[in-house]
């Protein structure tokens, strides 16, 4: 019997060793964690009636640093220096909550300027987008040079000098392409080329960013990286002007937490990655928290909206003169609808039913 005992005992610390092998701290372990702690944080704020972004708001520094695994990262950010900086932030935070409920926080939209999207679609969105009051325009490039080259001439002949515009790469170019490439995009004012080579490439992104800003132009990553520990390292080898968190690829709120304080040590302004798959109803509470109680600036800073899928959440963002408006519901806005749910279930659900049945013929 004791010898059954002991073994048991034993078991949970070789399930740990052998979950190792297949991360630590990223890949399908870390996102698994992220969707539990993520959902634990829904129910904590709903079982505090609070939005989740007022909960973290509410919190006092001590509690709210409590939350942070400080591992691998203490040579940048100790629990001291967190509670340093959400102290000083405590200074205008009443003022700062009383203009995102006023104002909300700036948005740009990734929605009119897809690759393969014909000309007059992204005439027609870039057009749509701007009479909704859109000021901030985000273009993918990477396919090809000369074709980008036309797009992106013809979304800032749309736009006009006066508005922002982003180019995204999703990981295209080796290093040196990177700067080639954009350095014959530099014509037209990108405030930021994202992800240019491999999100992995820390030293490849720090040598894009010094070769690219004499051209006025950032470098912005973030939406792959695996956990605190790379966005560590990116900021110690200066390998990124915005750093674009995401609300589930980290582990959790928790992460997150860690990451917008390392930023603000810093001062490298945050701009969300929120790809229009719920990511935009998680990471608006994310930031605007991160301007209330830790950046106190909207300097250089705005946060990424999509506009498909929201009509599968039951609390879906609300998106006024391109600013996300901050959530008055309880919780972490997570929540889908049981209809879209149950027709999207596998494999008795009324879409994946004409899937397969379609396959079948």
């Amino acid at each position: 019997m004791r010898k059954t005992d002991s073994r048991a005992m034993e078991l949970p610390s070789l399930w740990e060793e052998a979950l190792k092998l297949i991360g630590p701290e990223k890949g399908v372990v870390h996102l698994a964690t992220a969707a539990v702690l993520n959902a634990v944080w829904d129910l904590w704020a709903k079982q505090e009636g609070k939005p989740l972004w007022k909960l973290l708001v509410d919190m006092d520094p001590r509690t709210l640093v409590s939350c942070i695994d400080f591992r691998y990262i203490t040579d940048v950010l100790t629990e001291e220096e967190a509670c340093e900086i959400l102290r000083q932030s405590q200074v205008g935070k009443k003022e700062r909550e009383e203009q995102m409920l006023a104002h909300g926080y700036p948005a740009y939209t990734t929605s009119c300027a897809w690759l393969g999207y014909p000309d007059a679609t992204l005439k027609q969105l870039c057009s749509e987008a701007l009479k909704d009051g859109w000021t901030r325009f985000k273009v993918k490039v990477g396919a090809d040079l000369q074709d980008d080259i036309r797009r992106c001439r013809l979304v800032r002949n749309m736009i006009g000098p006066e508005k922002t515009l982003m180019m995204d790469a999703n990981q295209r170019w080796d290093v040196p392409e990177a700067v080639e490439w954009m350095t014959k995009l530099a014509e037209f004012k990108p405030l930021w080329i994202e992800e240019p080579t491999s999100p992995d490439d820390i030293l490849g992104h720090a040598a894009i960013s010094k070769a690219l800003a004499p051209l006025g132009i950032g470098v912005a990553t973030g939406e792959q990286c695996h956990n605190r520990v790379i966005f560590k390292q990116l900021l110690q080898a200066k390998a990124l002007k915005f750093l674009q968190i995401d609300s589930c690829r980290l582990g959790s709120v928790n992460e997150n937490l860690s990451v917008l304080l390392m930023a603000k040590k810093f001062e490298i302004p945050v701009c969300p990655h929120a790809g229009g798959v719920g990511l935009c109803e998680l990471v608006q509470h994310l930031i605007i928290f991160d301007f209330i109680s830790v950046s106190a600036s909207l300097q250089d800073r705005m946060c990424e909206y999509v506009d498909h899928l929201h009509e599968h959440f039951k609390y879906p963002v609300l998106i006024r003169e391109a600013a996300y408006m901050p959530p008055k519901d309880a919780g972490y806005s997570t929540e889908m609808k049981e209809d879209s749910v149950n027709r999207h279930r596998y494999p008795d659900g009324e879409v994946w039913k004409k899937l397969l049945s379609a396959q079948g013929n």
